[in-house]
């Protein structure tokens, strides 16, 4: 038991538990419409837009939320609006933005000599370095994404499903895509201290794809994802401790691990539930001579 529980009776490995519970929880919400929408390139791409803004924060000596915010805020806002322009697919629109924020962001950490270990921090997390603060503001922004979550359901449901039936209920489609953005953005600025921007898509897709082959409705979705992620977080801390590996890696690494082993569960059970096929019976007597007529085919059953 003691290796079990050891870890976690030291107080900054505590802090991070808690960090990665409430991180899951967030990237639940969001990470359900994510895979359920196909919008997994969207939220690699808004990760790694956050370089710009957290850079121009660490140089300023400002607060790296602040500027993951703003960066993100141009990026969701960006691909509302190219999203808009004809000709023009989304993956396209996000594909550019994509290059030209994460370039924008190079050309800023390169004017600096010092930024190597912001840099690191920002790609790959710092889960160990969570305060009592961070879990403040991951309490807050969990309040916020369960309010947009359960006040957008309706919205989003029928945007994910039926977009067109969005319009005719007049649930006004593009306020909901903005609203669903703001979703993503949230989730994915409050997670980037944990994992790390590289990282934060293991979170955001992994768990409710794990779910998802075996949950009946979006909620089920989402408390599964929630739960899977916060066992992820649980033995990627445990793991780190014991092999001496980079924690917000490990975390995203199980809850990939975790998503194998479900898509791997689920097509096993569906191939013992198929259908068999019947065997047709032995034929007791013996196959008619070639030269007589073929019967008619059958015709099968409309």
């Amino acid at each position: 038991m003691e290796w079990l529980t050891g870890p976690f009776e030291v107080t900054f490995v505590q802090r991070a538990l808690f960090g990665g519970l409430l991180v899951s929880a967030i990237t639940a919400l969001a990470g359900t419409w994510v895979v359920l929408r196909g919008m997994a390139f969207l939220g690699d791409a808004m990760s790694h837009g956050l370089l710009p803004g957290v850079a121009v924060a660490a140089l300023l000596g400002g607060n790296l939320l602040v500027g993951a915010a703003a960066s993100a805020v141009v990026m969701a806002a960006g691909v509302s609006v190219l999203g808009r322009t004809p000709r023009l697919s989304q993956d396209t629109s996000i594909g550019l933005l994509f290059v030209g924020m994460l370039s924008l962001g190079v050309i800023i950490v390169s004017r600096s000599q010092s930024f190597a270990v912001d840099l690191t921090g920002f790609l790959f997390g710092d889960v160990l370095a969570v305060g009592e603060g961070d879990l403040v503001a991951l309490a807050v922004a969990l309040g916020v994404a369960l309010a947009v979550a359960v006040l957008g359901h309706r919205a989003f449901v029928a945007l994910a499903f039926d977009e067109r039936k969005a319009h005719t209920l007049g649930l006004r489609p593009r306020w909901a895509h903005a609203l669903l953005l703001g979703l993503l953005t949230l989730a994915i600025v409050a997670s980037f201290h944990i994992v790390g921007t590289l990282l934060v898509l293991g979170l955001l897709i992994a768990p409710p794809a794990s779910v998802l082959p075996w949950a009946r409705s979006v909620p089920a979705v989402m408390a599964g994802a929630a739960a899977l992620g916060a066992s992820a977080t649980f033995l990627g801390l445990l793991l780190s401790w014991h092999l001496d590996t980079a924690a917000g890696a490990t975390i995203a690494a199980v809850a990939v691990a975790q998503f194998f082993l479900s898509r791997t569960a689920a097509d096993v059970l569906r191939r013992l539930n198929a259908p068999v096929a019947p065997v047709a019976p032995v034929a007791s007597t013996p196959a008619p001579a070639p030269s007589m007529p073929a019967s008619q085919p059958t015709h099968p059953t409309p």
